[in-house]
């Protein structure tokens, strides 16, 4: 009888985890299709950063649906992700750092990075650099921190434009 037990709760835990894995997991081949996407974005993001002479963290992220609940997301490091002090005045920036709060601003408001729909909230930079693209069914974010800001949102545009064709 204990032995009737025990296969009979293995067998239940086995239905669990199934369930879990297959309700919580995405469609086959989502995740390839992100990551495939993402290193096509991030290798367009370097590209335009090296031919504009700027180095920084480019990074980019998708989420399903029209506000945000999760999202799947990449960074590449292009040359450096930080700015070291130049004296003993300046703190240095973390460019890796504005880079993701740029993308959690456009997160919230659905707007490019520094749109100045709202006042800036603590953790966000409220800096331009990032673009949000409306997907087939959700938002692609695109973000780069490390030059001029016309030159972030140049970085930006150039990782969304390739997102776009898959999401």
């Amino acid at each position: 009888m204990l032995s009737v037990m025990k296969i009979t709760l293995r067998a239940a835990v086995l239905c669990l985890f199934a369930l879990f894995f297959f309700v919580s997991c995405p469609a086959e081949g989502q995740g390839a299709k992100f990551d495939a996407t993402a290193d096509t974005a991030l290798a367009a993001m370097r590209h335009k950063a090296e031919e504009l002479g700027i180095q920084g963290a480019a990074l980019v992220a998708y989420f399903e649906g029209d506000s945000i609940q999760a999202w799947s997301s990449k960074m590449v490091v292009v040359g450096s992700m930080r700015k070291d002090p130049k004296d003993a005045t300046d703190t240095g920036s973390n460019l890796l750092a504005i880079a993701y709060a740029k993308a959690c601003e456009m997160a919230d408001t659905l707007k490019d990075s520094g749109s100045k729909v709202r006042p800036v909230m603590k953790g966000e930079v409220g800096w331009q650099g990032g673009v949000i693209v409306r997907g087939k069914k959700g938002y692609i974010v695109a973000a780069f921190s490390g030059g001029k800001s016309e030159d972030d949102v140049k970085v930006s545009r150039a990782g969304a434009e390739a997102m776009q064709t898959a999401f």
